[in-house]
């Protein structure tokens, strides 16, 4: 028995990490190509199966990602509302350390809340500072408002201290990056280092050539395959060449067996719409799943591809990304889910999943930043959004479907 005690526990820690760990940045609109912020969680958990929903249960209409199994939405991961306000979070392992508080994972209830009433990154602070302690929270919050305010929120279950993408003293590059430990928390707890390491060098490269923009988040961070360790970038490689074998261990990656969805939200500009913020969402395991944008301006039907189905009981994009997940991850045994094969996504062919799905989403790239261009200006009837999103219903339908 004491041997299979330590056994369990490191059994236990690595299916946990395993779970709930997500790669997550704010970037000021200061330093994006066109001057509007971002946010971005690349989603990692043991919910595979997400929808987005639209809410209409507090001060501020809201749109959420959500895990399809909690019909009654009382969780919400990550999302906007109609004044503009956005919020997601990593989960943070480093904080709480020696709390015996029981009270936890209270994230999801929490920006639920935030979304519900928050219009700004002043309203969201007061709501920290009336919120019940102990929160029963270990988080970085990522969030921002229509009026150009950005930040991450590191919060416990008492405190909680803000990291200002505006400040260069927090963000000399204009962005804050955050995997699954706090700044404010236990040095020797520093979960996600390596994810850390690579979202790093990544976003520095982007931002010296300019490329901080919604498409590079979503095409080149979200499907990012580079390892810091071994220094190679195994998307690159195997879109190059035939290495020997077409595997390859996937879980330092920030997109990996774990991961289930990623949201970009693209702030508006202090003169523009609030509720024309855009949500970028990709539903389902990133590399196999097609970007989609989403508005509050106009009304509750969201693309029907994205919603919960109660017949699949999850979105229906979800089901087709999962699908072709599993030709990525096909080895049939326990420890199936550290090995992806490589080939699957891209090869010399190009005949892997991303290489099929990015000149579809470059299309869809091209027609909604035209429509933004009018829309920003002059904001669409609610029939020519729910017009858009029944021809994007249409398309990504299609491409999964041929």
């Amino acid at each position: 028995m004491k041997k299979f005690f330590p056994i369990f526990i490191l059994f236990f820690g690595i299916l946990h990490t395993h779970a709930l760990s997500c790669t997550t940045a704010v970037i000021s609109g200061k330093h994006t190509a066109d001057g509007r912020s971002i946010i971005w969680k690349l989603r990692d958990s043991d919910e595979p199966k997400n929808s987005m929903r639209y809410f209409a249960d507090g001060i501020y209409p809201y749109i959420g990602l959500v895990n399809s199994a909690d019909i009654k939405g009382e969780n919400v991961w990550a999302g906007a509302n109609s004044a503009g306000f956005a919020i997601m979070n990593s989960a943070s392992y480093n904080v709480n350390i020696g709390d015996t508080t029981p009270l936890k994972d209270k994230e999801g209830i929490f920006m639920k809340l935030a979304l519900q009433t928050c219009a700004s990154l002043e309203d969201f602070e007061q709501l920290l500072e009336s919120y019940p302690k102990p929160r029963g929270i270990a988080a970085n919050f990522g969030v921002m408002d229509a009026k150009g305010g950005i930040a991450f929120y590191e919060v416990d279950h008492w405190k909680w201290t803000k990291f200002d993408a505006t400040n260069p003293q927090f963000a000399p590059q204009g962005y804050i990056i955050r995997t699954n430990y706090s700044e404010t928390g236990i040095n020797e707890e520093k979960r996600g280092s390596i994810r850390r390491q690579t979202a790093e060098k990544i976003f520095a490269e982007a931002a010296k050539k300019n490329k901080l923009s919604y498409r590079t988040v979503i095409q080149e961070f979200s499907r990012c395959f580079y390892h810091p360790v071994f220094e190679i970038d195994y998307r690159q490689k195997y879109e190059t060449s035939r290495p020997e074998t077409q595997f390859v261990v996937s879980d330092d990656f920030i997109t990996r067996n774990s991961s289930v969805s990623a949201l970009v939200i693209q702030s508006v500009k202090p003169e523009e719409f609030p509720d024309m913020t855009t949500i970028w969402t990709l539903i389902g395991y990133p590399a196999t799943t097609v970007a989609m944008p989403l508005w509050l301006h106009g009304n509750e039907n969201i693309p029907q591809i994205l919603r919960y189905d109660a017949q699949i009981k999850n979105s229906l994009l979800n089901e087709y990304a999962l699908e072709w997940k599993k030709t990525c991850y096909p080895l049939d045994i326990p420890e199936g889910y550290h090995y992806l094969k490589m080939t699957q996504l891209v090869n010399p062919d190009k005949t892997g999943y991303i290489q099929r799905i990015e000149p579809l989403e470059k299309e869809l790239f091209k027609l909604t930043d035209e429509k933004l261009a009018i829309w920003r200006k002059k904001p669409p009837l609610a029939s020519e959004i729910e017009k858009y999103y029944e021809f994007l219903n249409r398309k990504v339908s299609d491409f999964y479907v041929k």
